[in-house]
């Protein structure tokens, strides 16, 4: 199925700069996307007003967003003197002490893998030929000060890179870690209790690493829209933006009642932001139909079947960016399970890119509420035959053709290996989100 689902390919360099927020042109990087997305950070810290918080805490909340993310989030600077090694380390492991059932949920996420082969392949040799873009990488994929080799200092009125002090490697490795989202220079920050509370601990708390503060912006959407929106002057095609699961999300039905990213990555807050590569979550989300004409045929009928997908429970467009591809498939198996000449049919949806992110070869994703349908029309030529329909979904299409284009041109043995174990990890995501036999005679 991955070698009918590749069928089509555009044979383009991959592009020198994945630019989010600009249209100017781009150069040389596609990230490694981690949930279906694409970075896991905002990068500017601006935000936009959603439905799903009482508007009495508006004001309060966008401030706060707009400080808790900054890139790169600045350094930690030193812990309190009262801090044990545990409390004062950035380490998952160490928050995994005492939050367990969190760092197993995270541990198994691609959040949690968001520096993972693809992305570190790429970047061990950006940060040498063009740390810039490295650092752009970073501000999604690793966002800490700690994770990133270098920082921004002022030289004169222009702004360069320079070596970091602070830079921790085994920390870098380890992608959006829990400190990413919830540690601000050694603060620990997180949504209200789970009745609702918003009492903060004080600094001087018994409890350990001072307990919290808790503020109702964790639960907003716009926490995750740094990562899964692009600016309304980043780059687009065809008049659309790239990246736009953000306001695929506020346009749709759950922006409009409230249901926030969270409610459904979220749920009973575990840390396991599951999406189109969990085939339980895409299951839970798209309803497939499969219809015909008639119960019935004899031989010289003509059979007419036609699968019907629903976007019934995705709160964006399924699905929502570039790099999946779902195959609908249609073919004829004979008496003795071959497979008819000429009977297979397939169509491709999704959002379809060039490699170089300069042109869009076609659209046909699903918005929220709405379906698609693909159809099939063949004589039975003789009897005995069974129609085969069948529905995949690969999560890393695009991204099996782009580390196809790059590995060749990989400059080192070390940055070679990683982006062929990325390649074969992208290979190995696709799954089958349905198929039935339909006896025809």
């Amino acid at each position: 199925m991955q070698g009918s689902i590749r069928e089509g390919r555009v044979d383009r360099d991959p592009p020198s700069y994945y630019r989010r927020f600009s249209r100017r042109p781009l150069k040389l990087f596609v990230p490694w996307v981690v949930i279906g997305v694409v970075c896991l950070v905002v990068l500017d810290g601006r935000v936009a007003a959603g439905d799903n918080v009482p508007a009495v805490d508006e004001q309060a909340q966008l401030t706060f967003l707009k400080q808790h993310w900054q890139s790169p989030i600045p350094p930690q600077g030193k812990p309190p003197a009262r801090f044990s090694s545990l409390e004062a380390s950035l380490d998952p492991e160490s928050c995994g002490v005492c939050h367990r059932l969190q760092y197993d949920d995270w541990k198994s996420s691609l959040h949690g893998k968001s520096m993972g082969p693809g992305v570190l392949g790429q970047t061990l040799e950006l940060i040498h030929d063009d740390p810039a873009t490295a650092q752009l990488c970073y501000s999604c994929h690793a966002p800490l000060a700690e994770q990133q080799e270098r920082i921004h200092g002022k030289g004169g009125t222009r702004s360069r890179l320079r070596r970091n002090p602070t830079f921790l490697a085994t920390l870098q490795a380890k992608g959006l870690t829990c400190a990413g989202c919830h540690v601000r220079k050694h603060e620990r920050y997180g949504p209200p209790k789970r009745a609702g509370s918003l009492e903060n601990s004080a600094s001087a708390s018994p409890l350990p690493h001072g307990g919290a503060i808790r503020t109702p912006a964790f639960g907003r959407a716009e926490f995750c829209k740094g990562c899964h929106q692009f600016e309304p002057d980043g780059h687009a095609l065809n008049g659309k933006l790239l990246e736009n699961t953000y306001n695929e999300w506020k346009e749709g039905p759950y922006g409009r009642t409230g249901n926030s990213c969270q409610s459904c990555h979220m749920p009973d807050r575990r840390h396991l932001w599951r999406g189109i590569h969990d085939p339980e979550m895409v299951r839970a989300g798209v309803t497939v139909r499969l219809t015909l004409d008639k119960e019935r045929y004899q031989v010289g009928d003509q059979v007419e079947a036609v699968i019907t997908m629903t976007n019934s429970a995705v709160g964006h467009y399924f699905p929502t960016y570039v790099t999946p591809k779902v195959l609908v498939r249609f073919e004829m198996i004979d008496g003795k399970g071959g497979s008819l000449k000429d009977s297979v049919q397939e169509e491709r949806l999704g959002r379809e890119v060039t490699l170089d992110l300069s042109q869009e070869l076609f659209d046909t994703r699903i918005p929220p509420g709405e379906s698609r349908t693909v159809r099939y029309v063949r004589p039975i030529s003789q009897p005995g035959l069974t129609l085969k329909a069948a529905v995949a979904v690969a999560p890393d299409e695009f991204y099996v053709r782009f580390f196809e284009a790059i590995v060749p041109k990989a400059k080192t043995k070390k940055a070679r290996a990683l982006l062929r174990e990325a390649m074969g990890a992208a290979r190995k995501s696709s799954f089958m989100l349905f198929e039935k036999e339909v006896a025809l005679s």
